[in-house]
C-alpha cells in the first residue's frame, strides 16, 4: 500500500495542540513535586501526593476504556483539556492566595490523577484514527520526540520554581491545556466505531451494558494470543522499571557527592537517546518482517543494560544509557504502532484501558518491592535482579508466542 501524506489538517492540529499541553504539563508537574517537597518537608507527605495521582491510573482506564468505545474521544479530549485548563488556573489562584492546604491538594491530584487516566486513553484510542495508512511508525516517531523534549523541561521547570515560585507555571499550564482543547474543537475526523458500537448492543439497561463492555475488553484481550503476550511482557517490564525508578537515584546520591546531578546526568542521556532514535525512526523505516526479531533483541538488550550500567564508570554509564534511550524509542514505536493498527477502532478503547492497567500494576507493584527488598539486599543487586525477571519473561512470553506477536509486529502498517 503507497503511504498517504502524514501530515493531513487533523494529525497536524493533534500534534500542535499536543506540544502546547505536553511542555505546559512538564512545567508545572515537577514544580508541584517541589513545592509537595518545600511546604510539607515530609517524604511520607510526598508519597500521599504521588499515590493519590498514581492510583487513579488502576482504575480509570478500565471504566474508561468502555465509555470511550461508545462516545466521542475528540470531544472528550477536548472537554478534559478545557477542565484541565479550569483546574489549573483554580489550583494557581487558591496558591497566589496562600491558602494551600496539603489535604486538599491530595484530592486535588487525585482528580488530576482520575482526568489524566481518562485523557490517556482516550488520546491513545482516537490518535491512531488520525493517522493515514501507511505511516503509523512515522507518526508514532514524532510522539516519542516530543515526549523527550518534553521531559527537557523538567530542569527548566526547576530553575523557574525557584526563581518566581509555582503560581505563573500554574497559570501557564493552564493557558497550554485553554490553547490545546481550542484547537482540539477544530479536528473534523468522523469516528465510524460509534455506530458500529451501537449496532452491537443488545442490552437497553445502561448499566449491563457498561459492565459488559468492561468484560469484553478482557475477553478480547485474553482472545488474543499475540496481544496478550504482549501486554503480559509489559507488565513484566513496567514491574521491572518501577524497581529501578525507586533504587537508582537514592543509589546515586548515596555513593556520591552531588549524585542527584550525576543521576542526571547519566539518565540525561537516556532521554537524549530517545530524542535521536525518534528523529532516526521518522526519517527511515523498519522493514515488516523484520520488527518481531529487532524487538526480541531490544527487549533483551535494554533489559541488560538497565540491569547493569550502574556497576561501571558513570561515562561508560552515559553511553550505556545512550544505547538504552534509542533501542527504548524503537520498541515503543514498534509496539505501539503495531498494536495501534491492529486493534479495531470500536475496541481501542478497551484495550488501552486494560493494557494501562495493567502497567500500572506493575509499576507499582515493583515501587512497592523495591522499598521492602532494599532494607535486606543492596539497591543495585535488587534492580538487576529484576531487570533478570524481565529478560526472562521476554523468552518465555514474547519468543514463546512468536507466531502470534509476529502476527501483530510484522504487519504491513
Amino acid at each position: 500500500m503507497e503511504n498517504q501524506k502524514l501530515w493531513t489538517r487533523d494529525f497536524t492540529i493533534i500534534t500542535l495542540g499536543s506540544v502546547v499541553s505536553m511542555f505546559g504539563n512538564a512545567l508545572s508537574g515537577f514544580a508541584m513535586s517541589l513545592m509537595v517537597l518545600d511546604y510539607t518537608e515530609s517524604t511520607l507527605f510526598y508519597a500521599i501526593y504521588l499515590a493519590s495521582f498514581t492510583i487513579p491510573q488502576i482504575i480509570m482506564p478500565i471504566f474508561s476504556g468502555a465509555i470511550l468505545d461508545r462516545f466521542s474521544r475528540r470531544k472528550t479530549i477536548y472537554t478534559l483539556d478545557f477542565l484541565s485548563s479550569f483546574l489549573y488556573l483554580f489550583a494557581a489562584f487558591i496558591i497566589y492566595r496562600g491558602l494551600f492546604s496539603f489535604p486538599i491538594f491530595a484530592l486535588y491530584v487525585f482528580i488530576v490523577g482520575s482526568i489524566n487516566s481518562v485523557y490517556l486513553v482516550a488520546y491513545q484510542s482516537f490518535y491512531p484514527l488520525l493517522i493515514t495508512p501507511g505511516n503509523f511508525s512515522k507518526a508514532y516517531s514524532i510522539s516519542s520526540v516530543l515526549e523527550t523534549m518534553s521531559a527537557l523541561m523538567v530542569p527548566v521547570a526547576a530553575f523557574v520554581y525557584n526563581s518566581v515560585g509555582i503560581t505563573p507555571l500554574l497559570f501557564l499550564n493552564a493557558i497550554s491545556f485553554f490553547i490545546a482543547a481550542v484547537m482540539e474543537t477544530q479536528i473534523k475526523a468522523q469516528e465510524d466505531y460509534i455506530e458500529i458500537q451501537k449496532k452491537n448492543i443488545q442490552s437497553t439497561d445502561s448499566s449491563k451494558q457498561f459492565l459488559t463492555d468492561i468484560k469484553e475488553g478482557f475477553k478480547f484481550l485474553k482472545g488474543d494470543r499475540g496481544l496478550l503476550a504482549i501486554a503480559i511482557y509489559f507488565t513484566f517490564t513496567s514491574l521491572g522499571f518501577g524497581v529501578s525508578n525507586v533504587l537508582v537515584l537514592p543509589y546515586y546520591r548515596s555513593t556520591f557527592q552531588n549524585g542527584e546531578y550525576i543521576f542526571m546526568l547519566v539518565s540525561g542521556m537516556a532521554v537524549l537517546g530517545r530524542g535521536i532514535g525518534g528523529a532516526m525512526h521518522y526519517r527511515m523505516k523498519i522493514p515488516a518482517e523484520k520488527k518481531f526479531m529487532i524487538a526480541m533483541f531490544v527487549y533483551v538488550m535494554t533489559s541488560i543494560i538497565e540491569g547493569s550500567y550502574f556497576y561501571f564508570p558513570i561515562l561508560v554509564g552515559m553511553v550505556m544509557c545512550f544505547i538504552t534511550g534509542i533501542l527504548g524509542v524503537t520498541s515503543w514505536t514498534i509496539r505501539v504502532s503495531a498494536t495501534q493498527s491492529y486493534v479495531p477502532n470500536e475496541m481501542k478503547g478497551r484495550f488501552n484501558g486494560a493494557f494501562n492497567m495493567l502497567n500500572t500494576v506493575g509499576s507499582l507493584t515493583g515501587q512497592l518491592l523495591a522499598g521492602i527488598l532494599s532494607l535486606r539486599i543492596p539497591p543495585r543487586m535488587v534492580v538487576s535482579l529484576f531487570m533478570a525477571i524481565t529478560i526472562i519473561s521476554a523468552f518465555v512470553v514474547i519468543l514463546g508466542n512468536k507466531k502470534d506477536v509476529a502476527l501483530i509486529y510484522n504487519r504491513h502498517q
